[in-house]
């Protein structure tokens, strides 16, 4: 230990006490450094030595905090997500009751369905009303399942209203690119492409929260991978039955509307990143959700009703 001083700080880099040397000449601390033992110290004036000790012990507390990452806000999470899902229930299950008892029109299943031909031709209401149209009690219940858990968790990250609005309309967007882009023989029913929507826009969505937090890049894609692989699993009718009749011959094995399933998935994922941004986030958290909720509706009610007036 130097016989004229206190030493004050150690360290096995220059630097760590050339930093702490400028920080005590600043406030009028004479210090100098010195190699002693293999470690280079700090040294000032006995005098000096418990102001000095103070100064330093500020400049790490200082540091510290400097160093430590923001704290992000905690993601919001909207509350009476259920609603939506019983909405989608709901509507599900009334159609599917009106149309096998025949409360409307006779042929409302096939004014209804997706035809690719009558979509090309103007029809584009069976875009919406064929979302709501099933082929059987397994199809509709399988739809059933998948759409309330996915619409449920999607809810809870973008609001009930928001979330069911995008997923409506965001599926019968994939419905209108396949009708418009594929053969006009093309036809099919369910509602997986707004299953297969609201997975993707909960993926995505999920995505865009995390790719900013200082995370191990395993984690902030994480819900991409989940969403892809449940997309393989379940959109190649892994868990469910799908939607094409089978006269229809332009779906995959065993009916399945593969093409919908992606097409849905793509468009969820960039609705889901598209409100993840900062401003439409901040917009849609202002939006009345019972207000988004109804607009849903209305969609599909204007369509039924072009459907039934054609």
């Amino acid at each position: 230990m130097p016989d004229d001083g206190t030493v004050i700080h150690r360290s096995a880099y220059r630097a760590g006490c050339a930093d702490r040397a400028l920080v005590l000449t600043a406030v009028g601390i004479s210090a100098r450094i010195e190699f002693e033992a293999g470690l280079y110290v700090l040294v000032v004036a006995d005098v000096d030595a418990p102001a000095a000790d103070e100064q330093l012990q500020r400049y790490e507390s200082e540091n510290r905090v400097a160093a430590a990452p923001p704290m992000r806000p905690a993601p919001r999470v909207f509350a009476h997500a259920w609603v939506g899902c019983v909405a989608y229930v709901l509507v599900l299950v009334v159609v599917g009751l009106g149309v096998s008892r025949g409360w409307g029109r006779l042929d409302a299943f096939d004014t209804g369905e997706l035809d690719a031909g009558q979509i090309q031709s103007g029809q584009w209401w069976r875009a919406w009303t064929a979302l709501t149209l099933h082929l059987d009690v397994a199809h509709i219940v399988a739809n059933l399942g998948a759409g309330v858990w996915f619409g449920y968790l999607a809810a809870r990250q973008i609001g009930s209203g928001s979330a069911w609005f995008l997923i409506v309309n965001g599926a019968a967007a994939a419905n209108l690119l396949e009708a418009l882009l594929g053969p006009a023989s093309h036809r099919s029913v369910g509602a997986s492409t707004a299953v297969f929507t609201a997975l993707g826009l909960l993926a995505a969505h999920s995505w865009s929260r995390r790719r900013q937090l200082p995370q191990r890049w395993a984690l902030r894609w994480a819900p991409l991978v989940a969403g892809a692989l449940l997309l393989g699993w379940l959109g190649a009718g892994g868990a469910s039955g799908d939607d094409a009749p089978p006269a229809s011959g332009e779906s995959g094995a065993d009916g399945v509307d593969v093409v919908a399933h992606v097409l849905g998935f793509l468009v969820g994922g960039a609705l889901g990143a598209l409100v993840a941004l900062e401003p439409v986030e901040r917009a849609i958290s202002r939006a009345p959700q019972w207000l988004a909720g109804l607009a849903a509706l209305a969609t599909l009610g204007v369509a039924w009703a072009c459907a039934l007036t054609s």
